[in-house]
């Protein structure tokens, strides 16, 4: 199975910074104050994204899920949102930093918010030699697919082209905000399913040659996120944005929102 040593994401896991409990009034006030800082972020991060984090996690050691559904559930962390695109929200950035003051679990918290994502990430050195292959033919592929396109809205094309060129079906598609949105269906979900699990060909394996893709538009200013969020190994969505600075709690700790103002 692709992704990190269980044990080893256990153990990350289990340090997640954790929420006051029990009698401690002062370490409760604090939390309180935390969360109205931040807008409720802070108990729905400790209180319910947290514990499916742990749920998810257990799933993955068992081998009844694979790495995209704990690197799904990560990436839709409760956010404190702290720019609107590369536009600073200055009150957002002066909460951040009280409620930092309030309690240390809110740097605590980003720190290791960013070493679980750095785990679910791909490691080169982790990768078969077949993925290998696969990242590569996408990146190259990418020099000829994504020619000429410089705006979101002209690569999403190019990329909706790529997908049904391999037989994908497009569902929906939805712009917002700058964001291109396309829900799609893959084909190969059933391929090696009783061996391998349902999202193991189009999500372990096919998913190389988008993250090709992704690494030759992160080069010119693109970010595209690749497939996400597929409901039941069927409908699954991307989306393609200008890339920018959006700052957002805990992806981005409160000292580099300093350093950003």
């Amino acid at each position: 199975m692709a992704g990190p040593d269980p044990a080893e994401l256990w153990r990350v896991v289990d340090a997640f910074p954790a929420a006051p409990d029990g009698d401690d009034a002062d370490r409760i006030n604090d939390a309180d104050r935390v969360d109205d800082l931040l807008d409720g972020t802070y108990s729905r991060l400790t209180r319910e994204w947290y514990p499916d984090l742990v749920e998810l996690t257990e799933t993955f050691a068992d081998d009844d899920i694979l790495r995209e559904d704990v690197l799904e559930h990560v990436e839709a962390a409760p956010s404190f949102r702290l720019s609107d695109g590369a536009a600073p929200l200055p009150e957002k950035r002066r909460a951040l930093a009280a409620a930092d003051e309030a309690a240390d679990e809110v740097t605590e918290i980003a720190g290791w918010y960013a070493t679980l994502r750095s785990m679910l990430d791909d490691d080169p050195d982790d990768l078969t030699r077949v993925e290998r292959l696969l990242h590569g033919f996408g990146y190259v592929l990418a020099h000829g697919l994504f020619l000429g396109a410089s705006s979101p809205e002209r690569v999403v094309r190019r990329l909706r082209l790529a997908y049904r060129s391999v037989g994908v079906s497009i569902d929906d598609t939805a712009s917002e905000a700058g964001a291109e949105r396309t829900t799609f269906t893959c084909p190969y979900r059933d391929v090696g399913a009783r061996i391998y699990g349902e999202k193991w060909v189009c999500h372990e394996k096919l998913d190389r040659v988008d993250d090709g893709y992704v690494t030759y538009l992160a080069k010119r200013g693109i970010d595209y996120q690749r497939p996400r969020g597929c409901d039941g190994s069927e409908v699954c969505y991307s989306t393609v944005v200008r890339d920018g600075p959006e700052l957002w709690w805990p992806k981005t700790a409160p000292a580099a929102v300093r350093a950003h103002s």
